[in-house]
């Protein structure tokens, strides 16, 4: 009896993985118009996340290598990283995707020298914006006050209607006395 019991356990238990395991592979993001096979490395690179931290970071870096010029990329390194609490890389890799999103936008590479966009701003401009107030919050994670207001103030005459979201960091930084 006590072997059926833990059988009935044991079936149960991987009948409940299974179904972690389905519904992880069926939650996907939707990273826009990339290439499938890319697609499919930061879709594993996602469901590994909530698993294997260092997994993720390997599949997302093994996305940039291949297709470096693929917005989403960028995007989850600097955000994994972030989250992580590993800022020098999540600064990196904000930088490299803000530069390249801006080449993708035909704006300068410098940030500095960007103008105020439409408010309707898409695609890779809108990428850049939102990778700046990434930026924004980086810098206010790594003590950098100064730095973080300089960009929230680049972002508020860059994007006066907050589209990219960056009043909320701009709270947070407020919050926080930057």
């Amino acid at each position: 009896m006590n072997g059926d019991i833990s059988i009935m356990s044991t079936v149960e238990s991987a009948q409940s993985r299974m179904k972690e395991l389905h519904a992880e592979l069926h939650d996907t993001i939707n990273f826009g118009e990339i290439p499938d096979e890319i697609n499919d490395i930061l879709q594993e690179g996602v469901a590994a996340y909530r698993r294997d931290k260092k997994r993720a970071d390997e599949l997302f870096r093994q996305a940039l290598a291949a297709a470096p010029t693929e917005l989403p990329v960028y995007y989850c390194l600097y955000k994994i990283h972030t989250y992580q609490g590993n800022l020098d890389d999540a600064l990196t890799m904000a930088e490299s995707g803000l530069k390249e999103g801006a080449r993708q936008a035909g704006w300068p590479l410098d940030w500095h020298e960007w103008q105020p966009q439409p408010a309707s701003l898409d695609g890779p401009g809108r990428f850049a914006l939102y990778t700046l107030k990434a930026l924004a919050f980086i810098s206010l994670r790594r003590d950098e006050q100064d730095r973080a207001r300089h960009i929230l103030d680049t972002l508020k005459w860059l994007d006066p209607t907050g589209q990219v979201g960056w009043p909320v960091i701009a709270a947070l930084a407020d919050g926080l006395g930057a």
